[in-house]
């Protein structure tokens, strides 16, 4: 059965979160001062962001919606109608500076003042920097009008949204965005993407689901049926237990692999 639509993954698959977020470090641990190496800023913050993370009753559903320690850093979520989303509301300035303030603690530095003031400078700085890989636009440009397209992102609706705003380009490309927050559950649960499915009116074979992340993206798509096809630009290890049906190391390889099938 010929292919007619393509699912993509929103972040590091055609916006480059990961620059956007290693970039905010940088500059927000380079403004604590001479006194403070920022790679180990950035380290123990990144460390101490995560424990604390894990340590709120929150994170079973951010878990499950799929959003990571370091986007709670700068989103605000204030959308998304789950209870969770009005606690996560809540917590978010609070964990934004106390993981600032732990990281810096960590090495030394007892300075709430400054925890506060580079919790800041990181969300400014991630806010900035809404990266786009080179490819992205040409990729869709040639799948535009060939076949159906769908954007199928976990996170909070609020922040998801924000991302897409920073890049107003990116979302008329698309026949339907879904995000995980909306939805109520999260990659890889197989639900997801059968919602995804449904929208675009295709059956399992008629179906690609593109994504940089072997345990969300390929792992529900190969649950849920579709072709899948992991884009691994940075060389990442294979897991034996989740086999892609193709892996492309750039974005642009999915075009004539899209032809073929």
């Amino acid at each position: 059965m010929p292919i007619s639509a393509v699912l993509f993954d929103l972040d590091d698959t055609l916006l480059w979160d990961e620059r956007s977020v290693e970039e905010a470090f940088r500059y927000a641990s380079e403004a604590a001062g001479d006194s403070v190496d920022p790679k180990e800023l950035e380290a123990a913050v990144r460390r101490e962001a995560r424990n604390l993370y894990e340590s709120y009753e929150t994170f079973p559903f951010t878990k499950l919606i799929g959003i990571n320690p370091f986007e709670a850093l700068w989103g605000n979520f204030t959308a998304g109608e789950q209870l969770e989303f009005r606690q996560m509301e809540q917590l978010a300035p609070v964990y934004r500076k106390e993981s600032w303030r732990r990281g810096l603690a960590a090495l030394g530095v007892e300075d709430e003042a400054l925890a506060e003031t580079l919790a800041a400078k990181f969300a400014a700085e991630r806010r900035s920097r809404p990266y786009i890989y080179e490819e992205t636009l040409q990729v869709l440009d040639e799948l535009k009008g060939k076949v159906k397209l769908l954007l199928l992102t976990n996170g909070c609706p609020a922040l998801q949204q924000e991302k897409l705003d920073g890049v107003p380009e990116l979302v008329p490309y698309f026949d339907h965005v879904v995000i995980s927050g909306s939805f109520g559950k999260g990659k890889p649960d197989k639900g997801i993407f059968t919602h995804a499915m449904n929208l675009l009116d295709i059956t399992p074979g008629e179906g690609i689901m593109v994504g940089d992340k072997l345990t969300t993206d390929i792992l529900g798509g190969l649950r849920a049926g579709l072709t899948t096809v992991w884009i691994n630009r940075t060389g990442k290890a294979s897991d034996p237990e989740i086999t892609p049906d193709y892996q492309i190391g750039h974005l642009s390889e999915l075009l004539p692999l899209v032809k073929t099938l």
